[in-house]
């Protein structure tokens, strides 16, 4: 029996995108466990950046990086990713989004992702969120009056907190078991501790 594969997670990572398109080469998806958490507060409670500005120093690692995240868009057929040109983007309203959710989080990830990494739309603004979300059949409004509501920020805000605690300090980041996994190039690692 395959154990569950718990997926630390959040819209703003392009790697996150890549690891959960990639995932169902590796298992089905009906073992993954989405966490989602905000990597902005990942990085700002473990002192972590970005790797652009990480590495933006060191010569020629930001080009390897660059090199590593097209050989793995060749190897899992992700030829629709784009880079978003409003990257960084700010997905704390998305993500509470998808905290508030109590049905449909699958179409909803779809959704937002395909936005930001393959359609590049500014999820920035409001407005594109409120656009995004009408389209995809969610109740804009209504969505986005829950993503205010104090139970929902805290509980993205706990989310976040048990993350850290638990050792997470970037995304994606995978648990089976108690063992984590940093990565989407651990999903080989992540499949195998899983048993699928």
């Amino acid at each position: 029996m395959t154990k569950t594969i718990e997926f630390y997670f959040d819209f703003a990572s392009p790697n996150c995108y890549m690891a959960y398109k990639a995932l169902p080469d590796f298992v089905a998806m009906d073992v993954v466990d989405i966490k989602p958490c905000l990597l902005g507060g990942i990085f700002k409670a473990t002192g972590n950046q970005a790797p652009m500005v990480a590495f933006g120093g060191v010569k020629g690692k930001l080009a390897y990086e660059m090199l590593e995240m097209q050989r793995f868009i060749a190897r899992h057929k992700l030829g629709r990713f784009k880079m978003n040109p409003h990257f960084p983007i700010n997905t704390l309203t998305v993500m509470r989004g998808l905290v508030a959710l109590k049905d449909r989080q699958a179409d909803y990830i779809e959704m937002v992702l395909t936005a930001i990494w393959e359609e590049e739309k500014n999820l920035n603004d409001p407005a594109v969120v409120g656009e995004v979300w009408a389209a995809g059949g969610f109740d804009a409004a209504g969505l986005l009056e829950k993503t205010q509501d104090p139970a929902v920020k805290a509980a993205l805000a706990e989310k976040t907190g048990a993350a850290v605690a638990r050792g997470v300090f970037g995304l994606p980041a995978f648990f089976v078991g108690d063992e984590m996994f940093f990565g989407k190039e651990r999903l080989g690692q992540v499949a195998e501790a899983a048993g699928a």
